[in-house]
């Protein structure tokens, strides 16, 4: 796919036209509410078949070309490079597709072997109904093979909408969850209605997992953590309930997401995930842990000290590292994930567990600051779609900042006040995928459904083969 950004004059038209696609193919892809009201800056997935390449140190168009089996020539046409023999690390690049034109007695079955794919994949890719009938002078776009990884999604939506969202979404998740099941000082489990969320789940072959937490929006949960870690009995009593809601309602696995634990109650946390995982495991239930966003062993704060993240490499099937949240709600105006940011603390989780146990976290929600920014005065929140209609809206142009690889635009509302929003695009969303690449990430973690964000998802199917579990 092509990520396209808008100019002043752009139009639909012209960009169907010069990417020869159907203007009503972007329309759908994009969930453009208005085919006629775009803003400058604002980015488009095209759907046209092909690749992104970001460039690393010491690559030519040559090597590059190789790597794809691709032309030279095709790629500085496909890019409309002037110098080709100029090239700068960390930009992109539009890698075309490869195509095929079928010749006489050719099958798909043979063309598939010869390019190392399946006759199921050409079939998808191009749209074919019946294998077997294809006919000379076809020409076939040949699926490249992509990264496999691991997808999951939480969500804290009602019962019924979050079902609704797994019925459009499921089919790009490998594993689901319901957020969250709170402990309590003696041992018990808040319930959350979970029961429509887990069957549409388990409809789409998204593996439910279970999620466990300590604290609510409106509540740090330190001291309900530490009352419950310091107690053998009680930590027991958690345990029994986990299983018995894993049970009864179909859970595969857990997630524990303990925020705000004191540091003081860091080996005792670890002792807890140990202790769930010794229960667990001989069940067939897996174990997985969420954790603040640390960039060294020694980072100061509450948030942080008691995420042991060796341990809990060491001691969970695999963890979900929270990259995001710089831009708080309550803080100042600035990205939610800026890129430079999730890099370092994927470098230094890197340093202490396997890739193939990191799930990037990834958020898909914008926010909204009032200018002058006040301390502690709140960001409203909603989605990527929200934060273009409000561009639209107030025309505002969408500016793109190259260090965090985020968007933002400013605006004046119909009282004369001023905004700021974040949010994220199709740029951003390829910017975290190509961070999974790099570093051969076991998956992407989503936080949280019930934000419409169609470009992710278009950008998700395109860049990697989604796993599905037995």
């Amino acid at each position: 796919m092509i990520i396209h950004v808008i100019s002043r004059g752009d139009t639909l038209w012209q960009l169907a036209s010069r990417y020869n696609v159907n203007l009503n193919s972007i329309v759908q892809l994009n969930e453009l509410p208005n085919a006629n009201q775009l803003v400058v800056g604002q980015s488009l997935v095209i759907p046209k078949p092909g690749t992104s390449h970001v460039i690393k140190y010491g690559e030519t168009l040559w090597s590059i070309a190789q790597q794809y089996g691709v032309t030279i020539n095709a790629i500085i046409q496909a890019n409309q490079l002037t110098n080709p023999n100029l090239l700068y690390p960390g930009t992109s690049l539009f890698i075309p597709a490869i195509t095929h034109v079928v010749q006489s007695g050719e099958t798909l079955a043979q063309i598939a072997s010869r390019y190392g794919t399946t006759v199921q994949a050409i079939s998808s890719e191009n749209q074919i109904a019946n294998p077997n009938l294809i006919s000379i002078g076809m020409q076939l776009v040949i699926p490249r093979k992509k990264p496999i990884i691991e997808v999951n999604a939480y969500t804290y939506q009602s019962d019924e909408a979050g079902a609704q969202t797994v019925n459009e979404l499921g089919q790009l998740l490998t594993y689901f969850s319901p957020f969250a099941y709170k402990i309590l000082e003696d041992g018990s489990l808040s319930p959350i209605k979970d029961t429509l969320m887990i069957a549409s789940a388990r409809a789409k072959k998204a593996v439910p997992m279970m999620s466990l937490t300590n604290f609510t929006a409106t509540h740090a949960g330190s001291n309900e953590a530490h009352v419950i870690l310091s107690s053998p009995d009680i930590r027991e009593k958690i345990i029994t309930n986990i299983v018995q809601v894993m049970d009864s309602k179909g859970y595969k696995g857990i997630n524990i997401d303990f925020e705000n634990v004191l540091p003081g109650d860091r080996e005792l946390y670890n002792q807890f995930l140990q202790q769930v995982v010794n229960a667990l495991h001989p069940k067939g239930y897996f174990v997985s842990t969420a954790l603040a966003p640390k960039t060294s062993a020694t980072q100061s704060g509450l948030l942080y000290e008691a995420h042991d993240y060796a341990a809990h490499g060491r001691i969970a099937d695999f963890v979900v590292l929270m990259t995001y949240e710089w831009g708080y709600r309550l803080g100042p105006p600035q990205a939610i994930s800026p890129i430079t940011e999730m890099r370092k603390v994927v470098e230094y989780a890197l340093t202490v567990m396997p890739a193939q146990k990191i799930f990037l976290g990834f958020q898909i929600y914008a926010r909204d600051w009032l200018l002058p920014h006040v301390k502690g005065q709140e960001a409203e929140t909603f989605s990527p779609q929200e934060a273009v209609r409000r561009a639209v809206k107030y025309g505002a142009a969408i500016q793109y900042d190259p260090t965090t690889q985020s968007p933002f635009f400013r605006y004046t509302d119909e009282q004369g006040l001023g905004h700021e929003v974040w949010f994220e695009d199709a740029r951003s969303a390829q910017a975290k995928f190509d961070l999974v690449k790099q570093f051969n990430l076991r998956g992407v973690s989503y936080w949280a459904l019930g934000y419409p964000y169609p470009q992710n998802w278009a950008l998700l199917k395109d860049n990697f083969t989604i796993k599905k579990l037995s």
